[in-house]
């Protein structure tokens, strides 16, 4: 008997961030598949991406793609986003699907090319406070991450609910009044801050910042460097749940997050409709 998704999860293709632990494959990089009430979404196909979802079980078939979604133009989240766009519109015969990209990503030396940008249905430029729309799903792209290229994270609503999902950036204040989803998602890539040239990405005290403040629901860390890796991730995310008192998970490549188990109101609201 095979095994079926939700419409409600999301499956994370690749845990892996930064450049060490990506190109020597330590965690997958195949970026995040979201399906939200149905409606199908890519976050970021990282190098492996294509071959991530095919070999996925049950596999994610990219012609049921509704959207391919890049945060910024950086390898280890767009490498695979052209053969993903050939894959959702059956290499280009069958036009559909929305591209959603930062402007930089299509300016001088695009990483979406220019011949396979026009075998989706439309193309969307991101920018920060912008609204979208894929059918009846929304999100948006509330600000301008601290990040070397243009960089946005996103809070998708969903049946009420609100997820957000912090790409790539320095710690910054606003974040908190802008991401206080009730799912929250942090890239955690670095163990510590360097004190000297600080890295431009989120360390496990920023992890700690966000769940002082905001208090979600559910915290998922994911996009590891390696010194995350080294410090066993599962092991940080429990011990910040004992600490905060607050369930933190550690994603691993392939997991697959039911939206159910965190919302189990809307299974109710399912079974009684």
């Amino acid at each position: 008997m095979k095994s079926k998704l939700s419409t409600d999860f999301i499956k994370f293709l690749g845990t892996g961030g930064a450049r060490f632990v990506v190109t020597e494959q330590l965690r997958a990089s195949g970026g995040v598949w979201l399906s939200l009430d149905g409606v199908n979404l890519w976050l970021d196909p990282g190098p492996g991406a294509l071959v991530r979802a095919l070999n996925s079980r049950p596999k994610l078939d990219p012609k049921t793609l509704d959207a391919v979604l890049l945060s910024h133009r950086h390898i280890d989240h767009c490498n695979d986003v052209n053969i993903v766009i050939e894959a959702m519109t059956s290499g280009g015969f069958q036009k559909r699907g929305t591209v959603f990209v930062p402007l930089d990503c299509i300016g001088e030396d695009p990483v979406v090319f220019s011949y396979v940008r026009d075998y989706a249905q439309e193309l969307q430029i991101l920018q920060a406070g912008g609204r979208y729309r894929v059918q009846h799903i929304e999100f948006e792209t509330p600000l301008r991450h601290q990040h070397p290229d243009e960089t946005y994270g996103f809070n998708f609503f969903w049946k009420g609910h609100k997820i957000s999902w912090v790409i790539d950036t320095l710690f910054f204040d606003a974040l908190l009044e802008h991401y206080n989803g009730e799912l929250l998602v942090l890239h955690c890539v670095r163990l510590k801050q360097r004190r000297e040239k600080p890295v431009l990405h989120l360390c496990l005290d920023d992890v700690r910042r966000f769940l002082s403040a905001l208090q979600p629901r559910m915290t998922v860390l994911t996009h590891f460097g390696r010194t995350m890796l080294q410090a066993r991730p599962w092991e940080l995310a429990e011990s910040l749940s004992q600490e905060f008192g607050l369930p933190v998970r550690a994603a691993t490549d392939g997991w697959c997050l039911n939206l159910h188990d965190i919302f189990p109101e809307e299974r109710s609201n399912r079974d009684e409709t």
